[in-house]
């Protein structure tokens, strides 16, 4: 193992993993110290997974368990909720709100300005909705699997997926609105 090799390898996931700490945790700098544990844990590794085509999938699943043990280490527990339905409009609606792959200049600024905003509201919303919801959109996760992964119930994971995008909405039209 060279460092010029761990260096690249950093280089080339550094954003993805970045991303999905900050999108689970809601907190950039908090994000960065859940990052730099991955690429320490990657650099002990890194002779096994340097290579392999699946470090990518390795790191975002390191990244995303070690978002989960801070969250469940330094936040308040969740409370449980009744449970509601999902209804497809509400995810045509969040769907819609996700950047639109165009090639125009114009469109691509559009695009990454609503990007910025969906991230920004996404931090706004509270760790019991938002981390179901990134897993959900983001690691496209199954309601099964989420419900594993936090140690809830099926039904509590669909109701703060279904809040969650309800409070999006509200942030993403008030931001419309100013």
């Amino acid at each position: 193992m060279t460092d010029a090799a761990f260096e690249a390898f950093v280089r080339t996931h550094q954003h993805m993993v970045f991303a999905t700490a900050v999108r689970l945790l809601g907190n950039p700098t908090e994000a960065e110290d859940v990052a730099q544990t991955v690429f320490l844990k990657a650099f002990e590794r890194f002779h096994e997974i340097g290579a392999d085509e699946t470090a990518a999938a390795w790191l975002r699943t390191v990244a995303r368990n070690l978002c989960l043990n801070h969250l469940s280490r330094y936040r308040s527990r969740w409370r449980l909720f009744s449970e509601l339905r999902r209804t497809s409009d509400a995810d045509e609606e969040y769907e819609a709100s996700l950047p639109a792959d165009s090639t125009s200049p114009g469109a691509a600024l559009d695009a990454a300005e609503r990007h910025e905003q969906l991230e920004q509201a996404l931090r706004r919303l509270p760790p019991h909705q938002r981390v179901p919801l990134v897993l959900f959109h983001f690691e496209q996760a199954s309601y099964e699997e989420i419900a594993v992964t936090l140690g809830a119930s099926v039904s509590k994971v669909k109701t703060d997926i279904h809040r969650g995008r309800q409070a999006l909405r509200k942030y993403l039209a008030d931001d419309e609105t100013r």
